[in-house]
């Protein structure tokens, strides 16, 4: 977004406006924190601002500032359709693609209005009348911040906005500890500290949230993990029966795929998730270094994301999606044994 398309979106932003915020499903701290932070921000500005999240978020989010007023779209399906087709822009937050918005797909693609695109994923679809969009960023909160700050309004960010935003930074980059996390991302957060966001007690609701539960569930899940050295990969599997064996609830299977990364030697990690109500099983994959895990979940899982960290999908079942993963690695072999770690 070059600073002419900033001055005519300022002016265009200027008067009050019907506005509705839009993130992708099953969404996550970056998610919330992007479309929270923005949905206050343009409140401030006095448009009428509404978040439809595509579904339920996780629990352990539902602290963060004005979750309250997020709507739920598969809980109210047609109040939605009619602020999507009323809005006069739409945002589209940490999502680059319509289909990333699930069910909200059909709607989005079939409404004339202004598109906006705020996102740091891998080649974005051509939808938007004002794209930002840069993957070089660790998170779409931080591109939030720097939004603002190209709007000129920095000095409209309340301590509620700074923690929103800083929620999703430190869940997009680990605590700042994947490779995303450049000197501008920690200036950024430095920025947010001092508008009054509360680092200590952000991490406590974010990671201090286990439940007996969860932590069975984790141990399932390792119990789980199979490894292939000859291909630095291991994986997880968690079948349907055995999330509802252990109570599961959305969010509970969160950075559990980082366990099987965080073994030595091993460069790519997955985990498979079944969910039989959608009948496929939900895959995330990890990486360290140079190897690709956006292109690999394009060409094999139907997905994407950025290229240490992304998501797909499988109609195959378990066994069977087992089994695609073992027939590709062979075409990986190099790529994986050349990754330095």
């Amino acid at each position: 977004m070059n600073a002419a398309q900033i001055k005519e979106l300022k002016n265009l932003l200027s008067t009050p406006q019907k506005i509705v915020i839009v993130p992708h499903r099953n969404p996550d701290g970056d998610a919330i924190g992007s479309t929270t932070a923005l949905y206050s921000y343009l409140k401030q500005l006095d448009h009428h601002c509404t978040i439809i999240s595509p579904n339920d978020y996780p629990d352990f989010l539902k602290w963060m500032p004005f979750t309250n007023e997020i709507m739920i779209y598969e809980k109210e399906k047609n109040e939605a359709d009619s602020l999507i087709k009323e809005a006069d822009f739409i945002f589209i937050l940490d999502q680059n693609a319509f289909h990333r918005a699930g069910e909200m797909e059909t709607i989005l693609a079939a409404t004339d209005t202004t598109y906006i695109m705020i996102d740091h994923h891998q080649q974005p679809d051509d939808f938007a009348t004002y794209m930002y969009s840069d993957t070089s960023m660790s998170s779409t909160c931080e591109m939030i911040y720097h939004f603002i700050d190209k709007m000129q309004h920095t000095d409209m960010i309340t301590a509620d906005m700074a923690s929103s935003m800083y929620t999703g930074i430190i869940t997009d980059t680990g605590n700042f500890k994947y490779r995303s996390t450049t000197s501008a991302t920690l200036r950024v957060a430095a920025q947010l500290k001092d508008k009054g966001a509360d680092s200590e007690a952000i991490n406590r609701n974010i990671y201090d949230v286990n439940t007996p539960s969860r932590m069975k569930l984790l141990g399932v899940a390792l119990n789980n993990l199979q490894i292939l050295p000859e291909f630095k990969t291991a994986y997880i599997t968690l079948t349907q029966q055995e999330l509802n064996d252990n109570n599961f609830k959305k969010g509970d299977t969160e950075g559990f795929v980082n366990y099987g990364l965080s073994l030595k030697g091993i460069v790519f990690a997955l985990i498979f998730i079944e969910n039989k109500d959608d009948g496929i099983i939900k895959i995330s994959l990890r990486s360290k270094g140079d190897f690709d895990v956006n292109l690999l979940a394009r060409e094999h899982f139907n997905g994407g994301g950025h290229k240490n960290a992304a998501g797909g999908r499988s109609d195959l079942d378990m066994k069977a999606t087992e089994q695609k993963l073992i027939s590709i690695l062979p075409s990986y072999e190099k790529a994986l044994s050349d990754t330095i770690i």
